[in-house]
């Protein structure tokens, strides 16, 4: 193992290597400070070290757990005292932005707000975006395949990537840095890369799609009576908006209770009397029109009962606050430990799944908490559930409440965050036997040695 770190050591330099308390000063993630366990952490500078560090690794059946910003919630860079970290966190700079034909390159481990921030500077945008985006890294978000607040108009991170590099656990480094949005020439190998965490190869380049930046982000706060009157406002609002629509994030009123109470500083845009509200935001160009289209849409919506009550906001500031407001998650542990849930299912199942999950806690843990919400346009719902303990006999016993119902409405268990090591034991309930038995294939053909993340999707001798 030694001999290992100091070969490792040797392709990094002295600064690009951290062991002992370096390692265990470091924490697993942001809102469970657990120390990181492991051998070393090794933190190249390039590509050509990424080959280095893991050939070397390869040789000697060393396992690597690669890490990024540490913002999953899926367990999928967690490690064992025995495996090599490979942080990517020295691999963050711009390398190229092209504004007539709107792409950036950048390296891995370039943090997602910067590249936002970057994009802007050209007049663009890049439309990945999710609460994390001060801290995650954009090869984390490729690799999980990220989703975040701007699905329904963006997609997932798959559809913002036009080209990847990549080195496979021998070392060798597939470079697919393609920049146009047509490519049919052969097989598409950078999607052999995306949203399988890590496990099939280690990226370190990505080429991002960029967009028109908007002219306008009208945006407003909409409250309901029932989750009917939100699938038809979904409806309505997504026709009129004629392709505009970019958010549509429901919050029940569990979540927006806890986030609109102090601790929390959040201001309540309606009044917390309602079971159902909506965060709301087009894209446009052209702002008088866009701005006055948007408010005549939400007008026209009040006089047909679609909305209960509504805000729009008058100010950046404005928008800034009601965006706050669903992203203050930091208060799911306001009633302790909370386990956290991304499952994904057909928009007209909805209503009756969360009524069924809720009740299945209420009947074993009649004073839990479930905050909920969640971008369902998207088919996507988050929970955040306190049941008084964080036992592993507990979290069982509510991930059978969460992921039992899913089963016969052809639900996923994950939506967006990715399987890890959270999820392993239910991804039978989201694939077929026949899916799994390729995932296996393409993990036995380029990582044979299974040095790459492993145990992380499927464990190894299932």
């Amino acid at each position: 193992m030694n001999d290992i770190v100091s070969q490792l050591r040797e392709i990094v330099d002295e600064n690009g290597l951290l062991t002992g308390h370096d390692v265990s000063e470091r924490v697993i993630h942001m809102w469970y400070p657990k120390p990181i366990t492991a051998l070393c952490i090794v933190r190249p500078t390039t590509c050509e070290q990424v080959s280095q560090i893991l050939k070397l690794c390869n040789d000697n059946n060393q396992t690597v757990v690669p890490h990024g910003g540490l913002t999953g919630l899926v367990q999928g860079c967690n490690s064992e005292p025995t495996d090599v970290v490979l942080s990517l966190e020295r691999m963050n700079q711009i390398e190229e932005v092209d504004p007539i034909g709107r792409t950036m390159t950048v390296q891995a481990g370039v943090p997602l707000q910067l590249i936002q921030e970057t994009a802007e500077l050209s007049d663009l945008m890049f439309p990945l975006d999710l609460g994390a985006r001060g801290s995650c890294q954009i090869g984390g978000n490729v690799s999980t395949n990220a989703g975040g607040n701007r699905v329904i108009r963006f997609g997932m991170a798959r559809e913002n990537v036009l080209g990847i590099e990549a080195v496979l656990a021998d070392g060798t480094v597939m470079s697919s840095l393609n920049v146009m949005i047509k490519n049919n020439s052969g097989y598409d190998l950078k999607q052999l890369f995306i949203g399988t965490e890590g496990t099939l190869g280690v990226i370190t380049r990505i080429v991002l799609r960029l967009r028109e930046i908007p002219q306008i982000q009208p945006t407003a706060f909409a409250a309901f009576d029932n989750f009917q009157q939100v699938t038809k406002f979904l409806r309505f609002v997504d026709q009129r908006l004629g392709g505009e629509l970019s958010a549509f994030e429901v919050m029940w009123h569990d979540y927006y209770e806890v986030v609109t109470t102090a601790p929390a500083d959040n201001i309540r845009p309606v009044p917390a009397d309602y079971p159902l509200y909506v965060l709301i935001e087009s894209m446009g160009a052209g702002a008088n029109h866009s701005e006055n289209k948007f408010n005549d849409i939400l007008g026209e919506a009040l006089e047909k009962e679609l909305v209960a009550d509504a805000a729009v906001a008058q100010s950046e500031s404005d928008r800034m606050a009601m965006w706050k407001i669903r992203d203050s998650v930091e208060h799911f542990f306001r009633h302790g430990h909370a386990f956290l849930y991304d499952v994904s299912l057909a928009i007209r199942y909805m209503d009756d799944y969360v009524s069924e999950v809720k009740r299945r806690l209420l009947d074993k843990w009649p004073d839990s908490h479930c905050q909920t919400l969640g971008h369902i346009a998207d088919g996507n719902i988050h929970f955040a559930i306190a049941v008084g303990d964080d036992s592993s006999e507990s979290h069982k016993a509510v991930n059978e409440c969460v992921y039992e119902p899913l089963q016969p409405i052809k639900g996923a268990i994950s939506a967006e965050h990715g399987i890890g090591t959270e999820k392993l034991d239910y991804l039978n309930l989201s694939r077929t036997k026949e899916e799994v038995q390729i995932m296996r294939l393409l993990k036995n053909s380029l990582d044979p040695n299974n040095i790459l993340n492993p145990e992380k999707i499927f464990v190894s001798n299932r």
